[in-house]
């Protein structure tokens, strides 16, 4: 399996300081969800209509990702979130996240963004 290439860039500003750049996941804004009897489904949104040759329905693994992903999160972000919610060790909630991720920008439900973060004292980068 192919993982997500991730970045994390450091750079300089004269007025702010250390930035880092940091990738999140999105939801594709042309998209719709609901749950519907413990399972999400989603309805790609083309052209003001909705194409329902292509929904998708996630199971619960799924639908605890997408749930997360109601704001920008981070790969390692959502790792963490499927090891609570849905008790899963670390390597299995690692490529549970990457999986999905590769499924959901394959598909074009889920895109990438930067976000630049001032780090706190403990952070690492």
């Amino acid at each position: 399996m192919e993982t997500i290439p991730l970045q994390k860039t450091k750079f300089s500003d004269d007025q702010c300081g250390l930035l880092l750049r940091v990738q999140v996941f999105a939801r594709c804004r042309a998209v719709v969800s609901r749950r519907v009897g413990g399972q999400t489904l989603i309805v790609p949104v083309r052209g003001k209509v909705g194409e329902l040759a292509s929904i998708y329905s996630f199971n619960q693994t799924g639908s605890v990702i997408w749930q997360a992903l109601e704001s920008p999160k981070g790969r390692a972000e959502l790792i963490r979130v499927l090891e609570h919610e849905c008790a899963l060790e670390h390597e299995r909630a690692e490529r549970d996240v990457t999986q999905f991720l590769n499924d959901m920008l394959s598909a074009e439900l889920v895109e990438v963004r930067e976000e630049v973060q001032v780090p706190t004292m403990n952070s690492r980068y």
